[in-house]
């Protein structure tokens, strides 16, 4: 019985925790707005957070790659999210090219995949342990509201629809910028907590080694 209410305490707090920090992500869209009144450019904090929260992502499955059994599968993981990351920065790209960060991103596509490809089998063993992580459903709603819900809520035809002769520009980008914040706050939820279970395996697969010697 103690154990159930320790079980449902530890889940309760973690949906507490991970509301507090959707919360405090969003509200850098409400400081964008109504503090800095700079809800479009590319310096707002919204288009940083997200910038930060894709390079914690990437940070965070390079640590992994120490891991010998997730070091492929996690380039592999890794390396999607750093072109995601080129792709949110293509203003930088711009500097060299207009549309230069594509060339970059299929550069990082090619040494993951070939890196992955020296190791098929752990490759794909490491992928079956990743989509079966429980943190794996909230990634997937996370890219899910990236890559088609904010696309679909920021398209220009609906917002000119709706807002006919009243259109903001501002306010498309907002709705969108603020959605794909969301959706990469979970995908950086799960991404902590998948670290937080291989962190969690390793120390007991190093604690059993040392106890056989």
């Amino acid at each position: 019985m103690q154990s159930d209410w320790l079980f449902v305490v530890k889940k309760v707090g973690v949906f507490l925790v991970c509301a507090a920090v959707i919360a405090l992500l969003t509200s850098l869209l409400f400081i964008d707005i109504n503090g800095f009144h700079n809800g479009e450019h590319e310096s707002s904090l919204t288009e940083i957070a997200q910038e930060l929260i894709l390079l914690a992502i990437v940070v965070i499955h390079g640590l992994l790659l120490r891991n010998p059994a997730l070091r492929h599968s996690s380039a592999l993981i890794g390396g999607f999210f750093l072109c995601m990351l080129i792709r949110e920065m293509d203003f930088a790209f711009d500097i060299i090219h207009h549309g230069s960060w594509l060339w970059f991103a299929l550069a990082v596509t090619l040494m993951a995949l070939i890196y992955a490809g020296r190791a098929p089998q752990r490759t794909l063993a490491g992928l079956v342990g990743f989509f079966k992580h429980p943190s794996y459903g909230m990634l997937s709603a996370g890219l899910l509201t990236v890559l088609l819900f904010a696309r679909l809520m920021g398209m220009g035809t609906l917002w000119h629809t709706l807002l006919a002769d009243d259109f903001i520009r501002t306010v498309k980008n907002a709705v969108e910028e603020g959605t794909e914040l969301f959706g990469y706050t979970l995908c950086l939820l799960a991404t902590l907590s998948y670290f937080h279970t291989q962190r969690g395996n390793d120390a007991q697969v190093a604690q059993l080694v040392a106890t056989d010697r």
